[in-house]
């Protein structure tokens, strides 16, 4: 026989409580209780189901701009680094590096500018943050990523 601690009656045998269960709980009520209370947590999740969606709109475009400080860099980074090692047009090769693995969604609005000093070459994208739902945020954010590599002599 095993035994149950509640905090009303101490400890008891397994048929009080399966008894206590099927009557009520000896004074008549029943289960009216927990029928009061019947639906209450779907009525809970449905009204905390809005924001629950929000907060997970706002983290994901969250992670969308962090992405766009990743996708910004490394554009740069690629561009400086085919800038600097062309022997000619080393503008069009900077920004064909630079846009070549870039995303549809960061290429439509993206700028590069490109060019350098006598020992360096500097490649710096800009890209716009792009909206995961047009019209409930708008973000008018541009995220700038600027890199450095220096010139190969060409001989």
């Amino acid at each position: 026989m095993t035994t149950t601690r509640t905090a009303r009656s101490g400890i008891r045998g397994r048929i009080t409580a399966l008894r206590d269960r099927r009557y009520g709980n000896g004074n008549g009520t029943g289960n009216r209780r927990r029928d009061r209370d019947r639906g209450q947590t779907a009525i809970e999740f449905l009204g905390m189901t809005p924001f629950i969606i929000l907060i997970m709109l706002v983290l994901w475009e969250c992670a969308l701009i962090g992405y766009t400080f990743s996708l910004a860099g490394n554009a740069a980074d690629v561009g400086a680094r085919k800038g600097s090692g062309a022997e000619y047009g080393a503008r069009a090769a900077c920004r064909e590096g630079a846009m070549k693995d870039l995303p549809d969604a960061w290429a439509d609005e993206a700028s590069v500018r490109c060019g350098g000093g006598s020992g360096l070459y500097e490649a710096t994208v800009k890209l716009k943050v792009p909206v995961l739902v047009p019209g409930l945020f708008d973000l008018d954010t541009e995220i700038t990523g600027k890199a450095g590599s220096p010139r190969e002599d060409q001989r």
